[in-house]
């Protein structure tokens, strides 16, 4: 069974995804041609999917810090664990890029985070590459500052960019939710949802 933070990230934050994809063709059309108002809704795209994910990855997050916290002993400790599991998280400030989401997992004592994820599919490495990519885009729009150089040297952000984008955010998602299981099974020996 999925995490909670899963099955909003193929539920709820899916929808809102999907809602802003259909703005696309509402106001571009379907058809091929590169039209004005599809780049500003590809951008709008891009942000959101960034920000989408980021809340996914928080979402995750906490419930691990609520599993890990219910399974600590003795009970009077268990909220100064959850504090210290979210003191200064990367995700609560920063982009989800690969760093700041590694350096969060990594509290529950994973030696590895990446390694693990990328032991569970083989797409990883190139997911985590279109992550890195998204981050670049997401603070270029932010900034209005594109440098080819950070942006691999794309100038205008496609859908299709964006869509590939997004199925690695799903790929990572599935991931991310595997290994966390796996983890939390492991060391408290139950399922942790």
């Amino acid at each position: 069974m999925p995490s909670i933070a899963l099955q909003q990230w193929y539920g709820e934050r899916a929808r809102r995804l999907d809602e802003i994809e259909a703005s696309h063709a509402a106001i571009g059309g379907s058809g091929p041609g590169r039209r004005f108002a599809t780049l500003q809704i590809n951008q709008a795209y891009a942000v959101m999917l960034s920000s989408q994910f980021q809340g996914f990855c928080r979402d995750l997050h906490d419930e691990c810090v609520n599993v890990f916290a219910a399974n600590v002993q003795p009970g009077v400790i268990q909220r100064t664990v959850s504090q210290l599991l979210v003191m200064n998280r990367k995700l609560d400030r920063g982009n989800p890029t690969p760093a700041n989401i590694g350096e969060d997992f990594s509290r529950f004592g994973l030696q590895n985070f990446w390694d693990l994820v990328r032991a569970v599919h083989r797409h990883v490495a190139s997911w985590r590459g279109r992550l890195e990519l998204l981050n670049h885009w997401r603070n270029a729009i932010a900034h209005q500052d594109f440098n080819p150089q950070r942006l691999h040297g794309i100038t205008t952000l496609t859908l299709n960019h964006v869509r590939l984008f997004r199925n690695a955010c799903n790929g990572l998602s599935r991931g991310f939710d595997a290994v966390m299981y796996n983890h939390l099974s492991q060391t408290f020996g139950n399922a942790p949802w």
